[in-house]
């Protein structure tokens, strides 16, 4: 029986069909920009490919020179690359799947000095100043270059282009009064605007001819201010379709939107009501897009008749065969993507190769291989975060006889209290995957047992992931009855009362304070109302003004660093969490030096200026401390003198602000070796 009927049904396009209503939506992986990083590519979208997926789609790829996201970045204007492109088509076409180049302009997003845009208005998150605005004829000009790419891409072997027409980049900004002032045929009133993208489509069309897929990635949901109203957004979409595309893909907010749209805290399937309202409006079929990330999420979304295919790209990081595991009853096998962005889309706006933090392998697939192991080894690894539960599982994946050693009750480590906070309850998807892994390899688990060195000098090789505990500062009072460590405070340990002051603004600092703040798993329209997302019917572009709720506790963030709190989180991530503390009414203080704690609350001075501060005392009722961590390494030296063989991985190996992405990439590192 099919599990997932709606999801695995192929899709006749007339020319060609899907085999399955999954695609791979676009993103930038960093292997695009250069074509000695082709092969990587292939080899990166060959697996989606043999893992079930129905149609790919590339990075983006700028028809012109001035349309760079980056420096001499992903372009595609000559016969010669294209004819290098061959080895990604090839590769992904042997494995039965299709894929699309997606063709994007960056304008005032580009990181360069040559960018160009719909008029010089620069954009509020991009360096290097002013685009300058592009000439009639230069407006012309790049809508026959978006054509001539096409064509290459055509010519490359891929079997259609996606044309980006979202997330702020040029089309949009030609679309839209916040970045459109022109007085010449692309602007003025709306249908001017929207010229730009109708003769893309059209001169697309004509270029490539019929069997060609071309689709076209719409804005939605613009989510910032002086948009595109909803009756334009469907005057648009019902002429890109009548101009000749295959499918319309949704695009949910410009990059430079104050709204969250991507990260862990946004419900699953957060936008799909959104293509729900278009799809009956246009005679092609429709994407949704934006936090799709189980095969039952994505099965809904179709039968319901929200849209006709899904969009997936991190999930398919997190996990190239999703399709296939789907297909095959093994849903409960899938490494779901729980969204942290962390080595994806951070990675991205670093300018390095994009990865994943539960999947290190995507992006690197010619380089860390996890083969089966020629000698078998008897290992134990200690801890059970995620640093121990990759290591157990890849290897023993891999062929080696494991057993698992955890001094509490429970699975996941820092990852269960992670879990914990309100917007991060996908980090149990993962302790759910380890631990069926865990299981389907055989790995004898022990639970709530400290090792000791007699049973471990008895294995080949001992791995310690015992992670880390919280550091206690030396401050006079810390043993004071109002203080509580976050680990106590998460697990529900220790009472906090209404009034609480947290020490320590990394990111477990950020955390704590969310957690002491909201419930976890609010509703689809609460969070919506949270962040002012309303029907774009009502409210151009989907914005209106938040609806705040009274907080649970008074909370008072701090740090000593003088810099603005928040500054080392994601940059992709960082800022939502930054402004859901500033929406609940958290007081943010930076330059703190703490004096003492006793009966009338926490003392400190606070810097004011380069040679002056102010001495406050915090009448609160809980003290919370997130002031570091320690690394519990206990068991090395003891193993390492019985002549066993060591290796320290995640916290235990280095204990900085938690960093699961290293802890997981280094356990999968270490399972390669061995």
């Amino acid at each position: 029986m099919n599990p997932y009927p709606h999801l695995l049904e192929p899709l006749d396009l007339g020319h060609t069909t899907l085999r399955n209503r999954v695609i791979m939506g676009s993103m930038h992986t960093g292997m695009e920009d250069r074509a000695k990083h082709l092969p990587e590519l292939a080899a990166f979208f060959a697996e989606r490919a043999k893992g079930g997926v129905a149609l790919s789609v590339t990075g983006g790829y700028a028809p012109n020179w001035h349309g760079w996201l980056l420096p001499f970045g992903s372009t595609m204007t000559s016969a010669k690359f294209a004819d290098k492109h061959r080895i990604v088509t090839d590769a992904v076409h042997e494995h039965d799947g299709k894929i699309v180049m997606q063709l994007l302009h960056a304008g005032r997003y580009g990181y360069h000095p040559f960018k160009r845009g719909a008029s010089s208005k620069p954009s509020p998150i991009t360096p290097m100043g002013k685009p300058k605005a592009m000439s009639t004829k230069e407006v012309d000009r790049t809508v026959t270059d978006f054509a001539k790419s096409a064509v290459l891409a055509r010519r490359a072997g891929y079997d259609g282009v996606e044309i980006m027409g979202s997330e702020g980049y040029l089309i949009n900004q030609m679309l839209t009064a916040r970045t459109n002032d022109r007085t010449d045929r692309w602007g003025g009133s709306p249908e001017n605007r929207m010229r730009f993208p109708i003769e893309i489509v059209e001169r697309v069309r004509e270029a490539v001819g019929e069997d060609f897929i071309v689709m076209y990635r719409m804005s939605l949901l613009d989510l910032v201010d002086n948009a595109q109203s909803w009756d334009e957004t469907v005057h648009l979409a019902k002429q890109v379709d009548r101009a000749g595309v295959s499918i319309i893909n949704t695009g949910i907010g410009w990059h430079e939107a104050r709204v969250p749209t991507i990260v862990t805290s946004v419900p699953r399937a957060a936008f799909a009501w959104v293509t729900a309202k278009l799809r009956p409006e246009v005679s092609v079929p429709v994407v949704a897009s934006n936090r799709i990330n189980t095969p039952e999420v994505a099965e809904e979304i179709i039968a319901s008749g929200q849209a006709d295919l899904v969009s997936m790209a991190r999930p398919l990081l997190s996990d190239p065969y999703f399709v296939n595991k789907a297909a095959e009853g093994r849903a409960d096998e899938i490494n779901t993507c729980i969204a942290c962005n962390q080595a994806c889309l951070d990675h991205t706006f670093q300018n390095k190769r994009a990865s994943c933090l539960v999947n290190p392998r995507a992006g690197h697939e010619t380089t860390l291989i996890l083969s089966p192991t020629r000698t078998s080894k008897r290992i134990a690894v200690v801890g059970a975060g995620p640093a121990g539960l990759a290591a157990a599982t890849e290897l023993s994946g891999r062929g080696h006889t494991v057993e698992l050693f955890e001094a509490l009750s429970e699975l996941g480590g820092q990852f269960r209290l992670a879990m914990a906070i309100p917007g991060k309850e996908e980090f149990t998807e993962t302790i759910r995957y380890y631990s069926r892994q865990l299981e389907i390899n055989g790995v004898k688990i022990h639970l709530g047992t400290r090792a000791t060195i007699d049973e471990l000098a008895d294995f080949d090789e001992v791995v310690v992931a015992t992670g880390v505990e919280p550091r206690v500062p030396s401050i006079p009072g810390v043993d004071h009855a109002k203080v509580v460590n976050y680990q106590d405070v998460i697990r529900h340990d220790a009472p906090v009362g209404q009034r609480v002051a947290v020490m320590g603004a990394g990111g477990i600092g950020f955390d704590v304070s969310e957690f002491l703040l909201h419930e976890t798993d609010e509703s689809l329209e609460h969070w919506m109302q949270r962040w002012g997302i309303t029907d774009p019917e009502i409210e151009r572009g989907g914005l209106t003004t938040k609806l705040k709720s009274p907080p649970k506790r008074e909370v008072t963030l701090l740090q000593r660093k003088t810099t603005e709190l928040g500054k080392g989180l994601g940059k992709t991530s960082g800022w939502v969490h930054r402004q859901t503390l500033k929406d609940s009414g958290v007081e943010m203080v930076k330059g703190v030096t703490y004096d003492r704690i006793d009966d009338d609350g926490l003392h400190i001075t606070v810097a004011t200026g380069k040679d002056t501060s102010e001495s406050r005392v915090l009448d609160v009722d809980t003290i919370v401390l997130c002031t570091g961590q320690e690394s519990v390494r206990d068991l090395i030296e003891p193993l390492e003198t019985r002549g066993v063989t060591v290796h320290v991985i995640g916290g235990a190996d280095v204990a900085a602000e938690l960093d699961a992405k290293r802890a997981i990439k280094q356990a999968t590192e270490l399972a390669a070796r061995l």
